[in-house]
């Protein structure tokens, strides 16, 4: 169904290690209460592949499509405004502002001069950064973004509309979360990054109980539940995500693969070395949301335990399947970073040593999480073809 290319795929040797709790129920149950409660909240649709699964020779496949959250294209949209959220409210209490402020005082404009006064920032290559500037126009924030100077310009144009400052960074993602921590630390302003390290945890794992949501929707839609799961990687936020709403929501068992750029795959060099490692070089990979050289510390923690396998695909296969998903019917718009799990399958299918190796058969049950839309719609028609019918 798409090209045959060469690809990675290492099994982890630390699947099944217990290990710390990463996410807490609690938390996650107040997340999913306050981003139901927005306005413009809605499930986004969960899609079956019938003709992606008869090519991969499984069962089923289910594409959960998150293009349409809240109006900002990708699943993002659920984690960095959400974080907002919780620090505004959180910092409104520290000044003696409001001691019990909630997210609906903020929506409705109330505390407005104080929230004014605060300013949130982070870096991005485009989706987490939209997000992040969305809440905080939402809720009534100053919003500074990082973006380094591979960043499309359709993308920092579309972080702009929503009122955020775009400061330009030479290098890639790495280099804009750190230039993002220097200058937050020197202006008192308030990093509401993706990525964890040490010492900086609270706001990430905000950000991913908030990424939970998309998976208990998806799991919740399920006819059966899946055998396999193929998600992105990236800094392994939103992997982690799903992999500890996979334990809480399915069967044991469920073999979850991570998938990343090769030319981007920190998660995978990680998990050959036993231990979090970065890796370097320019990061040029197509698929922009994915293009991180150091894991999450709190992503890392979950996924060296979790995660069954994990792979590396080349760009051509991302817009392989792009194009595949374009040219069916019905239609499903897909960016260069949503398909990276779709192309991981069918690579990994039409592979006898990784099909075995990751325990695929024409009984498996396959879940896939399509984590963004055209969210850069000039890119996507050079590279699939014009968005309109």
């Amino acid at each position: 169904m798409i090209p045959q290319r060469p690809f990675a795929c290492f099994p982890n040797p630390g699947q099944g290690i217990p290990g710390v709790v990463v996410l807490p129920e609690g938390g996650f149950r107040r997340a999913a209460a306050e981003i139901a409660s927005w306005p413009g909240y809605a499930e986004t649709p969960l899609l079956a592949l019938p003709d992606v699964a008869a090519a991969a020779g499984v069962a089923a496949v289910h594409y959960k499509d998150e293009a349409g959250r809240f109006g900002l294209g990708s699943f993002k949209a659920l984690g960095g405004a959400y974080a907002v959220a919780r620090l505004l409210v959180a910092e409104l209490a520290r000044r003696g502002v409001a001691p019990a402020a909630r997210v609906a005082d903020l929506l409705a404009g109330a505390h407005a001069e104080a929230t004014a006064a605060i300013t949130v920032t982070c870096a991005t290559d485009g989706n987490h950064g939209r997000s992040v500037a969305w809440g905080a126009q939402r809720f009534g924030a100053r919003c500074v973004i990082f973006v380094h100077e591979h960043v499309s310009a359709g993308r920092r144009a579309a972080i702009a509309a929503y009122g955020a400052e775009i400061r330009v960074v030479p290098g890639h993602y790495d280099d804009a979360v750190r230039e993002a921590a220097a200058v937050a630390a020197r202006e008192g302003w308030f990093v509401v990054s993706d990525t964890s390290y040490p010492g900086y945890t609270e706001v990430p794992r905000d950000v991913m109980q908030g990424y939970r949501l998309m998976a208990r929707e998806a799991l919740a839609a399920l006819p059966e539940p899946p055998t396999h799961v193929f998600v992105q990687g990236g800094v392994g936020g939103v992997a982690a995500a799903v992999s500890v709403q996979l334990r809480a929501q399915c069967p044991p068992g469920v073999r979850l693969v991570v998938v990343e750029p090769e030319r981007a795959a920190c998660l995978l060099a990680s998990a050959r070395a036993g231990a979090p490692v970065a890796v370097g070089g320019a990061l040029d990979t197509l698929m922009a949301g994915l293009a991180c050289g150091e894991p999450s510390l709190l992503a890392w923690q979950e996924l060296e335990r979790a995660a069954f396998a994990f792979m590396a695909v080349p760009d051509e296969s991302a817009v392989d399947a792009m194009r595949l998903l374009a040219r069916r019917a019905p239609r499903v718009v897909a960016g260069e970073s949503a398909v990276a799990g779709l192309a991981g399958l069918l690579l990994a299918a039409g592979d006898a040593a990784a099909r075995a190796a990751l325990g695929l058969d024409a009984g498996s049950r396959v879940l896939l999480f399509g984590t963004e839309g055209a969210t850069d719609p000039d890119l996507y028609a050079r590279l699939v073809g014009a968005l309109s019918p």
